[in-house]
């Protein structure tokens, strides 16, 4: 079984993982809120997407950028060359303005990213991963969106995210608890 076999879910495991039935593994899917991809025509979920849902560790500004990125990877799919050649051409802007300091390493991260082609772009646009999160704060990939596109999709992120309980601090619960 090969480490990518092993990272990827049924939607019966996620749904186990996720204290869900797995009708509700796929509305998640199918409403794009669980990213998924087919393998011999079965939906297969990424386990580090599941463990996000069930301990999401983004920041608002990571989730804002994974969402984001997540619209990058879709114009990637749609025309690889122009958009993988567009980053290229950005991140040797992003060299000049950055010569030196923290964010050249991860321009060299980014570069070795682009070399290992459009998969390992992909992984990196859409995981929820700490390496791929930090990779994000140093994208090439800035103004593939359109002014319009990145605003609409903020929008829909933040309309996601309405109506969800905000994580509360232990000490704050346990004060709660004690007080009851």
């Amino acid at each position: 079984m090969t480490t990518l076999t092993r990272e990827l879910l049924t939607t019966g495991q996620a749904a186990i993982l996720l204290r869900s039935s797995r009708a509700h593994v796929v509305d998640l899917c199918l409403r794009g809120l669980l990213p998924y991809v087919r393998v011999d025509g079965l939906r297969r979920i990424r386990r580090t997407d599941v463990e996000a849902l069930i301990e999401p560790g983004l920041s608002r500004d990571a989730m804002e950028s994974l969402w984001l990125h997540r619209a990058v990877a879709g114009k990637i799919v749609q025309n690889p060359p122009a958009l993988l050649a567009a980053a290229a051409i950005n991140l040797r802007r992003l060299r000049r303005i950055h010569p030196d300091g923290p964010a050249w390493e991860w321009l060299d991260r980014w570069d070795a990213v682009l070399d290992e082609g459009v998969e390992a772009v992909l992984e990196a646009l859409t995981s929820s991963s700490e390496i791929a999160v930090r990779l994000r704060r140093t994208s090439p990939f800035a103004g593939i969106l359109s002014e319009v596109e990145r605003r609409s999709i903020l929008l829909a992120y933040a309309e996601s995210r309405r109506g969800h309980a905000r994580r509360m601090p232990v000490d704050q619960v346990e004060r709660i608890l004690r007080s009851v």
